[in-house]
């Protein structure tokens, strides 16, 4: 009898040794949420690469946002986070704040603005800006057929135009509010105004430039190019965010925020954006706002 007793201990302590490293191996994955269009793109500008390789982000298929994914990557391992991620790949957009804020999504790979993180500081932890204020200049984005966009001059020549945002997105909404258009529409769903936009019910919509791909935005019949003149500050600055219920969310903090300390103090995020062609050339650009007197 001692003897069933002991073979069915040492049977089961087996297999808890079996199962516990399976166990801990799942949990040093973490589910993350990505839009399908962002994720197409960093996909093929890392074309096989690891995120360890990027030094240099010029190239096909990088934008902001893409460059927001490598820089998170990037500074997590220099901050000694070494947990791999599973992409759920999908037309995600406000869901993930949702998920933030009930510990069910670790951080956001799109950086947020101040202003929007700032309203959600009870449940988000809030990292050291990657893009200062004063440094984000938007691209005014409209279908190629649309002649009014094409054809505008100046400032004074927005009364006649329209434009589509969210209040959800306080600086981008802020911004439009300050431009005297002819009307200021609303739309939450960010697919839902690049098609607006697209077939010209509304004139444009504010997105960052994207020279590598000719500034151009094509997608799912959706296509927009960014005027050849004109761009846009948004007065704010943009920042990660990392849940604070997440179960990983203290750790993961700590990392990002040494770890772009750690880029930062190499010139390497600034370079970053630069060699993205975040930063506009102003020898072929101009800032839209009023005529100073």
């Amino acid at each position: 009898m001692g003897s069933i007793k002991d073979n069915l201990y040492n049977a089961l302590t087996i297999g808890v040794m079996l199962i516990t490293p399976l166990f801990v191996s799942a949990t040093d994955n973490v589910q993350m949420y990505i839009r399908d269009d962002v994720y197409a793109d960093y996909q093929r500008f890392l074309n096989g690469r690891t995120v360890t390789e990027i030094d240099n982000f010029s190239g096909r298929y990088i934008r902001r946002d893409v460059v927001d994914m490598i820089l998170v990557q990037k500074a997590l391992q220099l901050g000694g986070f070494d947990k791999s991620f599973d992409y759920q790949v999908g037309n995600v957009n406000f869901r993930n704040t949702k998920l933030l804020e009930q510990g069910k999504l670790l951080l956001s790979f799109d950086s947020y603005w101040l202003a929007d993180a700032k309203p959600l500081a009870e449940h988000i932890f809030i990292t050291d800006a990657v893009i200062r204020r004063g440094e984000y200049f938007a691209g005014l984005y409209y279908s190629p057929q649309n002649s009014k966009m094409t054809d505008l001059s100046s400032f004074d020549g927005l009364n006649t135009l329209t434009a589509v945002s969210t209040p959800r997105w306080r600086t981008d909404w802020e911004t439009l509010k300050k431009l005297p258009l002819k009307r200021h529409v609303l739309e939450h769903e960010w697919v839902a105004q690049a098609r607006m936009v697209s077939m010209q019910w509304v004139d444009f919509m504010l997105m960052p430039l994207m020279p590598n791909k000719s500034n151009e935005y094509i997608l799912e019949g959706i296509h927009l190019v960014a005027h050849p003149k004109w761009v846009v500050l948004l007065d704010g600055s943009r920042h990660f965010v990392v849940s604070k219920y997440h179960p990983d969310g203290e750790r993961a903090f700590a990392a990002l925020q040494l770890g772009l300390a750690k880029l930062r103090s190499k010139g390497l995020v600034k370079l970053a954006y630069q060699q993205a062609g975040f930063v506009p050339d102003w020898s072929k650009r101009q800032e839209l706002k009023p005529q100073a007197n």
